[in-house]
């Protein structure tokens, strides 16, 4: 491919991804909110239906503090981008920004810590085998995924809006990330945060990738020695959970799965966060190339693979995998210009629009087995609000910005 052809190709992508997210961005904007000023994304992905109050878990009467944390962080981010080329769409998600950002302050601090589920009254719940829901205990000393969401969001909304408060919010993320280096953090949520729940508990990355992408947020904004913890979090997992004959990431360091998802979301956080000069970068060029070649399966990216084997192990794809590999590929021939990151990049790029999004809305099918979309969640059954694939895709324009300057 010639530098022309090439860079022609970058720039069909990047105009097809603008698109996309400026779209997907109006959808979620046109959307009236829930009670309290909420994101509504309560639709199937599958039948693009609401879901109702007869809808268990799926009800609009639950709020995920996981989901409106990530959006919170999407909608200001995405605002900001779009200033120059659609300010009146950054002005309308901005001014969503700023109401979410109230509600979700005052729900943190009301509790003290951020919560995987709420109620209808807004009380932190977790649900029992039967379906009853119990009030969660306080979870004080222990860190979770939702207050990491939760905590990413208040703090890139505050740089916007609420300046005074954002050492308090920044703050509370150099607690969670003691908590997680103490041994202190409980990744499944669906239970009661005590002590038994983080005896259960078995180590594994995905905790230090999720917070990776908060410590290039920080430095991004302009908190270089409060995102200090982004080194040691690459060098833990590239220490205690790279195998040394596949360059996969083992889920847990003595383990035998490898999630290829997660390992893609981790390179491409890191290549985010290290600087250009950084002497881990082919370490985390020859993992993310490991990563994909062993991820690639039927309609997407496989979320189990035996590092031993290459063997899939779990007969589902979720959409998610997919914009990671884009931004994380698209890093990555940032970084070395190696074709082969290209070719994985147009990989990820034509099964996403081929087999997960959808032609009649700017959404993707939550789930895929070999034969087509199921009706199975991934994390929750809101759809994610422009966080994997919007702030993915956005990752991918500013590459090729960069790259086509």
């Amino acid at each position: 491919m010639t530098g022309g052809d090439r860079n022609s190709q970058l720039r069909d992508w990047r105009n097809k991804y603008v698109a996309l997210n400026q779209a997907s961005l109006q959808w979620l904007l046109d959307r009236p909110a829930l009670p309290g000023g909420w994101l509504n994304t309560k639709v199937n992905s599958l039948t693009l239906a609401d879901y109702g109050p007869d809808d268990g878990l799926r009800a609009p009467q639950f709020t995920y503090g996981w989901i409106q944390g990530r959006g919170l962080e999407a909608l200001v981010t995405h605002a900001d981008y779009l200033q120059a080329e659609a300010p009146d769409l950054a002005a309308r998600a901005m001014d969503r920004a700023r109401a979410l950002y109230d509600s979700l302050a005052a729900l943190y601090a009301e509790y003290g810590n951020g919560y995987f589920l709420y109620d209808g009254a807004r009380i932190p719940v977790h649900m029992d085998a039967t379906g009853q829901a119990h009030r969660q205990l306080s979870g004080a000393g222990f860190a979770t995924y939702s207050q990491a969401f939760m905590l990413k969001g208040l703090i890139a909304a505050a740089q916007r809006f609420d300046t005074p408060r954002e050492a308090t919010w920044r703050g509370h993320m150099q607690v969670l990330i003691a908590d997680l280096e103490k041994g202190r953090f409980i990744q499944n949520e669906r239970q009661p945060l005590d002590a038994a729940a983080l005896a259960g508990e078995r180590e594994n990355y995905g905790p230090r990738m999720i917070l990776l992408g908060a410590a290039a947020l920080l430095q991004e904004l302009g908190h270089g020695s409060d995102a200090a913890f982004g080194n040691r979090f690459i060098d833990h997992v590239l220490n205690r959970h790279m195998d040394a004959k596949t360059h996969l990431l083992r889920d847990e360091p003595d383990g035998e799965l490898c999630n290829p998802g997660h390992a893609i979301e981790f390179f491409g956080f890191a290549l985010d966060f290290v600087a250009a000069d950084d002497p881990r970068i082919p370490q985390l060029l020859q993992g993310l190339q490991a990563s994909c070649e062993a991820g690639f399966h039927g309609p997407g990216i496989g979320i189990a693979v035996s590092v031993k084997t290459g063997a899939v192990l779990e007969p589902h794809f979720p959409w998610w995998t997919l914009p990671e590999t884009i931004r994380a590929t698209a890093l990555a021939y940032e970084r070395n210009g190696d074709a082969r990151f290209i070719e994985f990049w147009h990989r990820a790029d034509s099964a996403f629009w081929q087999n997960y999004l959808r032609s009649d809305a700017p959404m993707a099918f939550q789930n895929r087995d070999w034969t087509g979309p199921v009706d199975r969640v991934p994390a929750t059954p809101d759809l994610d609000p422009l966080y994997h694939t919007g702030l993915s895709l956005l990752g991918a324009i500013r590459a090729v910005d960069r790259l086509t300057r």
